[in-house]
C-alpha cells in the first residue's frame, strides 16, 4: 500500500487523515499539539468559511478552525 502525506490544508472535506508529523516550532508548534494534533491522531476536514480560509477541523471530537498557514504545518496521511 502507498503512503499518501500531504499538508492538512490540502485535505479535502469530509475526508479523513492521520497526523504523521508537525513541522512547526516552539510556541506554534506547542498550540498544535495542545489542540490535540499528536501523532496518529486522526483529522477530519469539515467545511469552509465563506471565504475560504480558514477550515474548520474535526480532532478528537471537538471543531477547531485552522488557517490555511497554521495547516499547512501539519503533514497527514489520507485514509
Amino acid at each position: 500500500m502507498k503512503e499518501e502525506f500531504i499538508s492538512l490544508n490540502f485535505l479535502p472535506l469530509g475526508q479523513k487523515a492521520k497526523v504523521k508529523m508537525l513541522t512547526s516550532e516552539g510556541t506554534a508548534r506547542r498550540r498544535m499539539l495542545d489542540l490535540g494534533l499528536a501523532l496518529d491522531t486522526v483529522v477530519e476536514a469539515l467545511q469552509k468559511s465563506p471565504s475560504g480560509d480558514p477550515v474548520a477541523y474535526n480532532i478528537r471530537g471537538a471543531v477547531i478552525a485552522l488557517r490555511s498557514e497554521e495547516a499547512s504545518k501539519v503533514i497527514v496521511e489520507s485514509l
